[in-house]
């Protein structure tokens, strides 16, 4: 990152933004209609071209014979690395009230919410803007709040009131659909159901809450840049305003496509340990947020699935059910410390961890 360019001082740019603790919807509310040079990505018109119509990603529906439903969901991680699920049971209120729950705390005075303002994760609740935004080469447009829910539950009296009871039953619902899920795709593997719950895979749960505040230069920002998972799963809720995209290869280009939004469904996406898990049968996918062009807030949640076992003898690569004499390891082992490392080394847009532990 460039400290200064042409008299402009980026870090002191940067800190000047962070101690103010009232991050992007801070900016908003000052009422500025252009974006301050931290958030400007440059030469972003050639990467925002138009998202391919003609293209969405897999719509799952669990209701459907199991048999069916896992090869669904097969087809869809090995062909897009993302698919929505429908029809899995969890009220809509319930995903409703998480969401309006999330948007009522970042639409809270600036005064209230910078209480809560820290880069730390303290008590396992943090709450700030960009969460990369000393090492990126450009901010993105949105604020965050995380929370750590396992396999230590975090400090409650640390989620923030108006959205701790919404929060903590979300996890609740999510871990339900995450575990039906990450079973069909073990079966979908030859492997018994209950492998990756059995390596801790559903234990840590890292649930991370955006807020995409309306953009006065959405063609100038992102509200998240390209990027992969670094987790084994990833399972989200988002409102109707739209704006994630993700990447596919059609005919040997790569082209954006819009995940629109249906009501009630839950996105999931394979993340690029369950890649490395899988020893590439399943991929995980390059995806983006476009900085949000609409006159309302645009609110997601997703909650991010790792193993919680993390000595030094517990040891993640390929599974050796999918290892043989014709398809050898594609990666090493490691440690979920070596991983996370390298992961929280880099900047967002810089992830290629299945290129980094590749043999």
């Amino acid at each position: 990152m460039t400290t200064s360019t042409g008299g402009f001082d980026r870090v002191k740019a940067l800190k000047e933004f962070d101690d103010t603790k009232a991050g992007v919807k801070g900016l908003v509310d000052s009422g500025i209609t252009t974006i301050p040079a931290i958030f400007r990505h440059p030469h972003l018109h050639h990467d925002l071209s138009p998202a391919a119509s003609h293209l969405s990603i897999p719509t799952v529906d669990l209701s459907l014979p199991r048999s069916t439903v896992i090869d669904h969901i097969v087809s869809a991680s090995k062909q897009w690395g993302f698919f929505q699920v429908v029809n899995h049971g969890i009220p809509l209120s319930a995903i409703e009230n998480t969401i309006s729950a999330i948007r009522s705390f970042h639409e809270l005075p600036a005064d209230v919410r910078s209480q809560h303002y820290t880069r730390e994760r303290v008590g396992g609740v943090s709450y700030s803007s960009n969460l990369d935004l000393f090492r990126a080469r450009a901010a993105s447009w949105r604020d965050t709040v995380q929370i750590h829910m396992g396999p230590v539950r975090p400090e409650v009296d640390r989620i923030p009131a108006v959205c701790r009871a919404e929060t903590l039953a979300w996890d609740e619902h999510a871990k339900e659909i995450a575990r039906e899920v990450m079973g069909m795709m073990c079966e979908g593997l030859g492997l018994d159901t209950r492998r990756m719950e059995e390596m801790s895979c559903l234990e840590d749960r890292l649930m991370v809450c955006h807020y995409y505040a309306p953009c006065p230069e959405p063609d100038r920002t992102f509200g998240i840049v390209d990027h992969t998972d670094a987790a084994v799963l990833t399972v989200l809720i988002q409102d109707m305003i739209g704006g994630l995209q993700v990447k596919k290869e059609e005919d040997g280009k790569e082209v954006w496509v819009d995940v629109k939004p249906i009501p009630g469904a839950l996105v999931i996406n394979v993340g690029e340990l369950l890649q490395i898990i899988s020893n590439d049968i399943y991929k995980s996918a390059g995806h983006r947020v476009v900085a949000n062009s609409h006159q309302d807030a645009r609110v997601s949640i997703a909650i991010f699935y790792n193993p919680g076992k993390r000595g030094e003898s517990d040891l993640y690569g390929p599974l050796p059910e999918l290892i043989s004499s014709e398809k050898g390891a594609f990666y090493q082992n490691f440690t979920i410390s070596e991983y996370m490392g390298a992961f929280i080394s880099k900047e967002l847009r810089s992830k290629t961890l299945v290129e980094q532990f590749k043999l």
